[in-house]
């Protein structure tokens, strides 16, 4: 795990350095059932400095041969495995095994059990290295936009006999265009919430599994 200090210049640098000081490391939970969720997994919420001084996430897009969310778009992450000390342990492992994400370039910002938000100082000493049998392509979007409505829409569904709100989020990245959607969205809406402390512009109503982890995320902070 990376130094906790972030020494960095600029407007994205400064959001950078916020967390790093409001989001003091704590001693995470140990991996449980969390959040209403039935699997123990852990995602990762690596966010860096773009090139003209905005907060950028990175994201990844599945490959069609694996048997679960196939081809959709996710954070780098996945299930718990015995000798994971915590989910920090999980998210950063998964991070490497399927983007080469080196745990030692990321500072952990803050440990909200599911999702671990971590920062990338140097985004240029990164070399994405896709493990092409659980991931198709790697990319990264602006952090902001998962506020805005440029792009993005919202659908009424249902799940379990409960109605919700699901939004997409569309974007292109290198000729390629991505959705973005399901519990990915849910997860950076929150996490730009609280990066830019602003709601988004579009309504939000979501599955209670999904409200239960936001709730539980907003009472740590």
């Amino acid at each position: 795990m990376g130094s906790n200090e972030v020494g960095l210049s600029g407007a994205g640098s400064r959001r950078l350095e916020t967390l790093a000081r409001h989001f003091r490391p704590h001693k995470p939970p140990p991996p449980q059932d969390a959040a209403g969720f039935s699997r123990r997994a852990a995602v990762l919420v690596c966010l860096f400095e773009g090139e003209h001084g905005d907060l950028r996430v990175i994201l990844t897009k599945q490959a069609s041969t694996i048997s679960s969310y196939s081809g959709e778009v996710s954070l780098p992450g996945g299930k718990v495995e015995e000798g994971d000390a915590d989910y920090v342990d999980t998210a950063l492992r998964e991070a490497k095994e399927e983007i080469g994400l080196d745990p030692s370039q990321v500072t952990v910002s803050d440990v909200l059990g599911v999702p671990v938000i971590g920062l990338l100082s140097n985004k240029k000493a990164f070399n994405p290295a896709p493990n092409t049998a659980e991931v198709e392509a790697i990319f990264d979007a602006p952090l902001e936009m998962f506020l805005e409505d440029e792009n993005r829409r919202a659908e009424e569904a249902e799940w379990q006999g409960e109605e919700f709100i699901c939004n997409f989020s569309d974007f292109k990245a290198d000729n390629k265009n991505y959705v973005i959607w399901a519990l990915t969205a849910v997860i950076l809406i929150t996490a730009a919430s609280l990066v830019y402390q602003r709601p988004p512009a579009l309504p939000e109503r979501r599955p209670k599994i999904w409200s239960r982890g936001a709730a539980r995320q907003a009472s740590m902070l």
